[in-house]
């Protein structure tokens, strides 16, 4: 029976900083900076460590593609919500005589103060509008349902 191969020494020359996050990684996992250096080389140096790297930042580009995809929904949303608001608003908001239409600027602020207060209340405690809406609402008109 043949004696285990010792392991090769080496001297490596590291950043501060690099050997900083070394020997702070090395405490957190409780294990020698030396067996970490050994696993951090080997990954580096693995013939699948480009695919695991690529399949890394696929995964991430996936998660952004969909971030992006609910940032689009809510944009349609949001503009679809304002346009038929100022639709409706529009059809049916007669014009005022002149001195009814003073007094309504003199409360336009007001007005626009309790609006604001009502949206800083919604946003902060829900339910959003976007949650309201189901996920699949173009699949549902799509297929005709």
């Amino acid at each position: 029976m043949t004696a285990p191969k010792k392991k090769a020494q080496m001297s490596v020359y590291l950043d501060q900083d690099v050997m900083k996050a070394l020997s702070a990684y090395a405490a957190r996992r409780e294990q020698p900076m030396s067996l970490i250096a050994e696993a951090a080389i080997a990954s580096f140096l693995s013939p699948d460590a480009d695919e695991r790297r690529e399949a890394a930042i696929a995964k991430r580009l996936d998660q952004v593609d969909r971030r992006i995809a609910r940032l689009e929904r809510d944009m349609g949303i949001s503009v679809e919500t304002m346009a038929l608001f100022v639709r409706f608003w529009l059809t049916t908001t007669p014009p005022l005589p002149e001195p009814a239409a003073k007094a309504a600027r003199a409360q336009a602020g007001a007005r626009y103060d309790n609006f604001v207060a009502a949206l800083g209340r919604r946003l902060s405690q829900g339910p959003k509008l976007r949650q309201e809406i189901p996920e699949d609402i173009q699949e549902s008109e799509s297929t005709g349902g």
